[in-house]
């Protein structure tokens, strides 16, 4: 598993596309819901997604084939124009409901817009875990990916399951939006002129991309610059020097933080599991070491962040 495929395995679609036929201006619709990553694209006509003014972003305006992604916990509002006169609809899990419609179409949406009108699809994706708020932590509020990448060939497969209704559809537009979700995120981090995190850019690296590839494959190992230079197959200095070059931080301290990260959502998802299950889980032997580890990255000790997080998700 590579780095961005780690990151990206919590973020899921489920049940969250919002589609129409066709809008008709004026419109505005208020996406509440706050999702942690919201992806906007349209098929056709154009219009502005407006966050809301605590958000401190910019409007963005959507054409077709283009893409927004808006990082919770914004919200937003689509709208055919800036200043438009519409009053606007909230659109959140209630507009996705059988009795507004069902996938194809949602609540306060209108089939008659004339061939230049859009057809809005919005994907709102929940994001499990420590391990996926990473890959929120380096995207910015609002994030804008042009027309004629490889994004296209998806949005042309959205275009044709939308215009069926056949059994399983939800989850092949599930599908869909997930790998959209994917070929938008990578163009962004490629962007020319751009600013991608480090494990961006050092994932394509001989040396410190294959190393990043192992301690995520097998992050239990007991790791040494000596082993895993020789598993890369170049020096130790060769490996401690390009990888600290590319990804900013020593081999053996990016380690830690990502057993850290493994460790703090199997906290939380194995509540029977002892400390000592996590900490062998993740490659420690000793319970104690673990613990005093867990505690200088997370700065809690793994019982209080437990039962920190298990409060916040009965809230």
């Amino acid at each position: 598993m590579d780095v961005f495929g780690d990151l990206f395995r919590g973020v899921r679609a489920h049940g969250s596309l919002f589609g129409s036929s066709a809008l008709t201006a004026p419109w505005a619709l208020h996406f509440v819901d706050g999702a942690p990553l919201t992806l906007c694209t349209v098929l056709g006509g154009s219009g502005w997604i407006v966050p809301d003014d605590d958000a401190g972003a910019a409007p963005e305006r959507l054409g077709p084939y283009e893409t927004v992604v808006v990082r919770g916990p914004s919200t937003f509002t689509f709208v055919d124009e800036l200043g438009t006169r519409a009053e606007p609809v909230a659109c959140g899990r209630h507009c996705a409901t059988v009795e507004q419609g069902g996938t194809r179409h949602r609540f306060g949406w209108s089939d008659g817009g004339g061939s230049g009108a859009p057809t809005l699809i919005v994907g709102a994706y929940p994001v499990r875990g420590e391990i996926s708020r990473r890959l929120l932590d380096v995207l910015p509020v609002v994030l804008r990916v042009e027309a004629g990448g490889t994004g296209d060939a998806v949005l042309d497969h959205l275009a044709a399951e939308l215009a069926t209704d056949v059994p399983g559809q939800q989850v092949v537009l599930d599908r869909l939006l997930d790998w959209m979700m994917v070929c938008t995120l990578r163009e962004w981090f490629d962007r020319p002129g751009g600013h991608p995190p480090a494990w961006w850019a050092a994932q394509r690296d001989p040396v410190a991309g294959r190393a990043l590839q192992l301690l995520h494959a097998e992050p239990a190992e007991p790791w040494t610059v000596a082993t895993l230079a020789d598993r890369v197959g170049v020096s130790r200095s060769t490996l401690a020097k390009r990888f600290t070059t590319l990804v900013g931080e020593p081999p053996l301290s990016y380690l830690t933080r990502w057993r850290m990260t493994l460790a703090a959502d199997l906290l939380v998802e194995q509540p029977n599991s002892t400390v000592a299950d996590v900490a062998e889980a993740v490659g420690y032997s000793d319970p104690f070491g673990f613990s005093a580890a867990f505690k200088r990255v997370r700065r809690v000790n793994p019982s209080e962040f437990r039962r920190s997080a298990t409060n916040r998700h009965r809230a």
